[in-house]
């Protein structure tokens, strides 16, 4: 199994950030949404915090998904915000839709705790894995629904390059780059559940859901 090669936190340079923007990835961020309406249902209401939102194509996704709730997406990349913005503004979903710029798990929200808690893709970004599941702990009121998906680290390069091929053949080379690059940061399952050991999270589950996916859920006690 190769070792993790850390990658940059933030994806800020205006380029990388709309070649992101701009990619297809409505295949898992699709089932993005199917997996946490399978575990916690579509009666959910009032605010749910999307952390390491990028673009926000998962904040408006949700939005249509769960008609009584208000997102508020929160990313430390402006560049990823501005897009974010824009986009919420083009699809008539601002009254619904917000967004903030901070940096986890030290960032200044508008609300002290929230109904759900979210995050697609950001875990591999971070140096400091804590921050994440800190920040669960922090802004998620107790026995709020938490689901968390990301990448995970393939056993080989040749496997990673693999991956690339299958699901980013047709993307621009910057976004190629960046996905190869985002497999070899990604964590393993194992490494996950020691995470949240280590977090005090053990009750949260870990499920691998597909060949470079897994995702994290349960309710914060």
């Amino acid at each position: 199994m190769i070792q993790r090669i850390p990658e940059p936190e933030l994806m800020d340079d205006p380029a990388q950030a709309l070649a992101y923007a701009r990619a297809d990835f409505s295949a898992p961020h699709d089932n993005f949404v199917a997996l946490f309406m399978e575990r916690f249902g579509t009666a959910l209401d009032g605010t749910v915090l999307d952390l390491g939102c990028g673009p926000g194509d998962i904040c408006r996704r949700l939005a249509r998904a769960l008609p009584d709730c208000k997102i508020l997406g929160v990313d430390a990349s402006r560049a990823m915000l501005e897009l974010a913005t824009a986009d919420t503004e083009k699809h008539a979903l601002s009254e619904r839709i917000g967004y903030h710029l901070g940096y986890l798990p030290d960032a200044r929200l508008p609300c002290r705790h929230y109904d759900a808690v979210v995050s697609n893709s950001l875990l591999h970004h971070l140096k400091h894995p804590a921050a994440l599941w800190q920040s669960l702990q922090k802004f998620a009121r107790p026995g709020a629904p938490v689901f968390v998906m990301d990448l995970m680290r393939p056993a080989s390069r040749a496997a990673a390059s693999q991956l690339v091929e299958e699901y980013a053949r047709g993307e621009p080379e910057l976004l190629q780059r960046d996905f190869f690059n985002s497999l070899l940061a990604a964590y393993r399952p194992r490494e996950v559940r020691l995470q949240l050991e280590h977090s005090g999270l053990a009750e949260l589950q870990v499920e691998t859901v597909s060949d470079r996916h897994f995702i994290v859920f349960g309710h914060l006690g």
